[in-house]
């Protein structure tokens, strides 16, 4: 974390020393951009803390409990209709792991959590087309598979 905030100083250091106006520009530029998505990020994060903190741990391993193939497809679906940002996602696994559920389910989930978008998918298409967004999201999931697979085979 160090440094990353010495990478950052001396970077904008540099900046400032190259055009101390546009780099002012670009940081209230970055200012005013934070402060708008703070109140959703505010949200997802106070949402998010409520879920994790109100979900029973035999729920969850109910759901993603035991080895084989369905609680293996489960996180993938699960994964792949969730919502969750790449930094609550870790940290959920992490706990989903204390409570004994398999490398490879939490492979599947976290993969498919981060690759794929059944939420987004509306945003995709209104964006990218129809065509488009469909198959990023079924590559999307069939890599996630993939990537799982292989995590459990290493990871074993």
């Amino acid at each position: 974390m160090t440094a990353l905030a010495v990478f950052t100083g001396a970077a904008l250091l540099l900046s400032i020393a190259a055009d101390r106006r546009r780099t002012w520009a670009g940081i209230v530029f970055g200012a005013r951009m934070f402060v708008k998505i703070l109140p959703a990020l505010v949200l997802m994060v106070a949402a998010v803390g409520l879920l994790l903190s109100a979900l029973n741990p035999r729920f969850l391993e109910s759901l993603f409990g035991g080895a084989g193939l369905i609680p293996f497809l489960t996180g993938l679906m699960v994964g792949a209709v969730a919502l969750i940002p790449g930094f609550i996602a870790f940290p959920l696994a992490g706990l989903l792991r204390a409570h004994g559920v398999s490398t490879a389910v939490l492979a599947a989930f976290v993969t498919s959590l981060l690759m794929v978008g059944v939420v987004t998918l509306p945003l995709e298409v209104r964006f990218f087309g129809r065509k488009a967004a469909l198959w990023r999201n079924l590559l999307s999931l069939a890599a996630a598979a993939f990537v799982a697979l292989v995590m459990a085979v290493v990871l074993r």
